[in-house]
């Protein structure tokens, strides 16, 4: 009984990507197996720190393999990077290359369901302890192709500090979060008043689905003013286009953990980041405000899933991991290691119980959350960066709202086949 993994990234990616590449285009061919013995293979995502999650993820191998002799587990680090997805379409189409168990993130799933690449585990997962509609972001025409693992929801993160100096309250709309950013801006010239990224499509969507707008209509008036309100703090006297343009989810959680911003639209999952960084302990979190005073803008339900695929040649080993991993004690795990919110009532309720951290994400939660199309044009939409092409040209001045949310309108509709 072993656990290996190919930490070594070289090796783990440099093999995944000879398999991709070599990896017919056909439809997934038949090649599963329900093995009892030998090597579980698993691919999870990669997280640019990884050492928390290999520690949850190694403790729960121990336990797995403990509980079945002769049974190995390897695990391969996948980098989630648009790549991704031809790593996974090698692994439906060919059998030697596919793993047994394998985390993807939630708005890949229509897409590799289309390619049928996930086993059916709607028998298999009966009676789990979730929402209906978490449930539903591992679902497809009413087939449950894997188990949610944890969701991910953005708020507001606010210096305290920076707050309490400048006598600021956090902001109850969209509108006194604009003031408010720009207000800061300007008494501290050396803070962005709020990091806001030209390629943050779910800091952005929040703003659209507030004002009643969507992904697939991104040229009504509603979205059209859901678009002005998030790129209006694409400005000079807030976050600076020349600087923010360019900017990713990512770079504006590391301005923010980095003590460059006195706000930040910041997932439950950037907890750990922050504490590593300059803001660490002068921080506070509110929901993200809509345009209605002491409203809630509606919230991304991001997260990753664990599935078994088509062609593993361990099911019920597959399976049982995958209720391990998922299950109410790793999920708790996962959050005290990465920050990771989980899909399980139980486990959220009695973590909210203990750290008053997650109240501003469950009252997001509970005022309802979003999710993009669960359609394959999505990762069209994804992968053609529609969303950030629209903000940056409004934010650089090459194309006003109306002009840049018609022509991302009409990458959407081509994405659908609508055209």
């Amino acid at each position: 009984m072993k656990f290996l993994n190919y930490a070594a990234a070289g090796v783990a990616l440099t093999m995944l990507t000879g398999l991709a590449a070599c990896a017919p285009s056909t439809a997934p061919a038949p090649g599963g197996g329900d093995e009892k013995t030998g090597t579980l293979r698993v691919w999870l995502y990669d997280e640019p720190n990884r050492a928390p999650k290999e520690k949850v993820v190694g403790e729960a191998i121990k336990e797995f393999t403990a509980a079945h002799a002769d049974v190995q587990v390897e695990v391969a680090y996948v980098p989630t990077t648009p790549a991704r997805h031809e790593k996974f379409k090698g692994a439906f189409n060919d059998p030697a290359s596919s793993p047994d168990v394998a985390e993807y993130g939630n708005t890949d799933l229509a897409e590799y369901a289309a390619a049928g690449g996930f086993a059916d585990l709607t028998a298999d997962l009966q009676g789990q302890d979730m929402t209906p509609e978490l449930l539903k972001s591992a679902a497809v025409d009413g087939k449950q192709y894997g188990l949610p693992w944890f969701v991910g929801v953005r708020a507001l993160y606010y210096r305290t500090d920076v707050f309490d100096e400048l006598k600021l309250k956090p902001p109850t709309s969209i509108a006194e979060l604009t003031e408010t950013a720009r207000t800061i801006r300007a008494k501290k010239p050396g803070l962005y008043g709020i990091a806001v990224g030209g390629e943050y499509t779910f800091g952005a969507l929040p703003f659209v689905w507030d004002a009643g707008g969507d992904i697939t209509a991104l040229d009504s008036p509603a979205s059209r003013k859901g678009v002005k309100s998030y790129t209006d703090l694409l400005k000079d006297d807030i976050c600076p286009p020349q600087a923010c343009v360019s900017l990713t989810g990512g770079k504006t959680v590391e301005l923010f953990a980095g003590g460059k911003a006195a706000m930040g639209i910041l997932g439950n999952f950037n907890r750990a980041a922050v504490d590593a960084g300059a803001a660490a302990g002068k921080y506070a979190v509110v929901p993200l405000p809509g345009s209605a005073p002491g409203s809630i803008a509606p919230a991304f339900a991001g997260g990753n899933n664990l599935g078994v695929m088509k062609n593993a040649k361990h099911r019920t080993l597959a399976v049982e991991f995958v209720k391990l991993l998922g299950g109410k004690a790793y999920q708790t795990k996962m959050y005290e290691a990465m920050g990771n919110l989980p899909t399980l009532t139980g486990a959220r309720d009695e973590l909210a119980a203990k750290d008053t951290f997650l109240k501003p994400f469950l009252d997001t939660v509970a005022k309802g959350t979003k999710f993009v199309p669960i359609d394959p044009a999505w990762v069209k939409i994804d992968n053609g960066k529609v969303i950030p092409t629209m903000l940056q040209k409004i934010a650089t001045g090459q194309a006003d709202v109306d002009a840049a949310t018609t022509e991302a309108a009409t990458a959407v509709k081509t994405a659908f086949g609508r055209s």
